[in-house]
């Protein structure tokens, strides 16, 4: 009888492990940016793929938060800037993690940001060097975005000290400080055509600072790439504009089943023209490219997807 009531119990135990709810919790950024309405499209093809499983998704601060969320096990799945997971990976404690995350696991590259800086046409703000003295926003301390901007300024022989006021502040802070005409420029890290962008330009004239190739190529970190911001990406912009890009990554952790992310590996897949609805920056995913150029272990789920599909062997 004891045999039998400690089988039993080993029954319940295994039969309610079987039986807990897988949850998935997308990790993004700000809601005026593109990781969030890509990850609540994100969420809504999870939920379909993998109907026994909750899904949600949180609005963060993005890449760095993300990252250091997942390896504390506060999420599944994240979006983040290709930069950043590589100095997580590597513990760079100026980045904004304390040691080496070593948990996380690429799903996939996806799109590119692009280095967006927008100054009020009325500040005469032109040119990088015209940054000298005005007021800027860089995005949140430490996140993703602002070590970019720390990066391009290096570059272009700028430091927060040539500003006339710094403001770490994300995306929806700063196009509000902007139409009160408490700041000149913000430098952004964002997918094209973003809504905050359209925002500002809906409501006062903007100017899209360029970012020379050659300050593009003295960023040391291979990451940055030139790219232009194509002519008729917001309103009255009427040529394009150099840039530098960074690609993004979709990122989860070893502690995330197989079989669940290899489930979510081939329904964004699957699902790409749903996801582009959510925001166009999914047009930019690419299936043949998506396992190039990772700075982290791809998970064994995504693995076993590509392998299937033959874009691995």
């Amino acid at each position: 009888m004891r045999r039998f009531v400690l089988a039993l119990g080993s029954l319940v135990i295994s039969t309610a492990a079987l039986a807990a709810p897988q949850f998935i919790n997308v990790l993004t950024g700000g809601t005026s940016g593109v990781y969030y309405p890509l990850g609540v499209g994100l969420t809504q093809i999870y939920g379909k793929a993998l109907p026994e499983a909750k899904t949600s998704v949180q609005a963060t601060k993005a890449s760095v938060e993300n990252l250091n969320l997942l390896q504390e096990g506060k999420g599944e799945v994240a979006f983040a800037l290709g930069d950043s997971v590589s100095d997580a990976w590597k513990g760079n404690t100026e980045a904004g993690f304390k040691a080496p995350l070593k948990k996380l696991r690429a799903i996939a590259g996806i799109y590119s940001n692009y280095i967006q800086i927008i100054a009020r046409t009325d500040a005469g703000i032109k040119t990088l060097a015209d940054l000298k003295g005005k007021r800027v926003s860089v995005g949140a301390a430490k996140s993703g975005t602002e070590l970019n901007t720390r990066e391009i300024l290096a570059a272009a022989g700028l430091s927060y000290k040539d500003m006339g006021k710094v403001e770490y502040l994300g995306y929806a802070e700063s196009v509000e400080l902007l139409k009160n005409r408490q700041l000149d420029a913000t430098l952004q890290s964002s997918g094209l055509n973003a809504a905050f962008v359209k925002d500002l330009a809906a409501s006062m004239d903007i100017t899209l600072v360029a970012i020379p190739e050659d300050v593009a190529k003295k960023i040391p970190d291979a990451a940055y790439q030139p790219a232009v911001i194509p002519k008729g990406t917001y309103p009255k912009q009427d040529a394009d504009v150099p840039t530098v890009a960074i690609r993004n990554l979709l990122v989860t952790s070893e502690a995330v089943p197989e079989d669940v992310v290899y489930k979510m590996t081939r329904a964004m897949f699957e699902n790409l023209p749903q996801l582009a609805a959510a925001h166009s920056a999914a047009k930019n995913i690419d299936r043949a490219t998506a396992t190039e150029g990772l700075p982290i272990p791809l998970h064994p789920g995504a693995e076993r997807y590509y392998k299937e599909v033959g874009v691995l062997k």
